[in-house]
């Protein structure tokens, strides 16, 4: 299920607010490991759909198609593995690419944004705080 806009705007902002407030660490995230790993899970994604097949195959082949549930199973392992595949491509950074709205450390953009998410993380914490205490009571 694909996030809403807001929830887009509020892991956008979280982001930024990271990159605010240490650079350094969301650099070393956002790196090659994070391509590395989503690589890795396309490529797992792409050996489990063509398990995935073969269970389907090997399910109608066997004993004439008498064992059905094997060919359901390897249908929702090469289903099940398509979505993993298709998300982990959509998600994965392109080489060199910046996160979106991240401006270069230290300049002045980055340091007025710093100010407005700190301000926007403290909306955020106050109707948590809100939500939380509703429901407490």
């Amino acid at each position: 299920m694909p996030l809403s806009e807001h929830e887009q705007r509020m892991l956008e902002q979280m982001e930024r607010a990271l990159y605010a407030e240490d650079p350094k660490f969301a650099t070393a995230l956002e790196g090659s490991g994070l391509r590395t790993y989503t690589r890795k899970r396309v490529y797992q994604a792409v050996a489990g759909f063509l398990v995935g097949i073969t269970l389907l195959m090997a399910g109608m082949i066997a004993d004439g198609g008498k064992q059905w549930w094997i060919s359901v199973v390897g249908f929702l392992v090469m289903l099940g593995c398509a979505v993993l595949a298709v998300t982990g491509w959509r998600k994965s950074p392109k080489p060199g690419e910046q996160a979106p709205g991240a401006a270069a450390p230290g300049t002045t953009q980055t340091r007025r944004q710093g100010r407005q998410r700190r301000s926007m993380m403290d909306r955020i914490e106050q109707r948590w705080q809100r939500r939380r205490d509703e429901q407490g009571q």
